[in-house]
């Protein structure tokens, strides 16, 4: 997509390890929209790891918005919601420092089972919220762009 007479926008495309077959699917629905030439791709080991290289991404200056999924599930170890939060805290933390769009595809079902019932559920949930996170990031650097002329 090309805007104006500047190139095409790059996009970052940041997405967690954990559970990988469903969160691979919201890179799926991003390309939808976002032709997948102008978005690169990073796999990090788990959604906590994703700020820090949002940040980083982010301070180069190369990319239009960045976009991040996970999918965060209670492992009976440890409170999801706390790691989902503080995940999401991060990401708008990196978005609002940078200026650079953050858009988050983390979600945190309360009632997770590994079935192959729940796994169709999320994996076809995430193609759809990788779109949205697309579409979003498009209007957010259209609005951009506005503001800016």
């Amino acid at each position: 997509m090309t805007h104006g007479n500047i190139a095409p926008a790059r996009f970052a495309f940041i997405k967690a390890q954990w559970h990988a077959d469903i969160v691979d699917r919201a890179l799926e629905g991003f390309c939808e929209v976002i032709p997948a030439e102008q978005v690169d791709v990073f796999d990090v080991p788990g959604a906590f790891e994703m700020p820090l290289l949002a940040q980083t991404l982010a301070k180069q200056g190369r990319y239009s918005a960045i976009a991040c999924a996970a999918f965060v599930v209670d492992g009976g170890i440890y409170r999801h919601d706390f790691v989902a939060s503080a995940v999401v805290d991060g990401l708008m933390r990196v978005g609002l420092d940078t200026g650079v769009p953050v858009l988050s595809v983390s979600l945190t079902p309360h009632h997770y089972q590994e079935t192959d019932h729940h796994n169709a559920i999320y994996r076809d949930h995430f193609v759809t919220k990788g779109r949205e996170a697309a579409q979003a990031a498009l209007r957010i650097l259209d609005a951009k762009l506005t503001v800016a002329a």
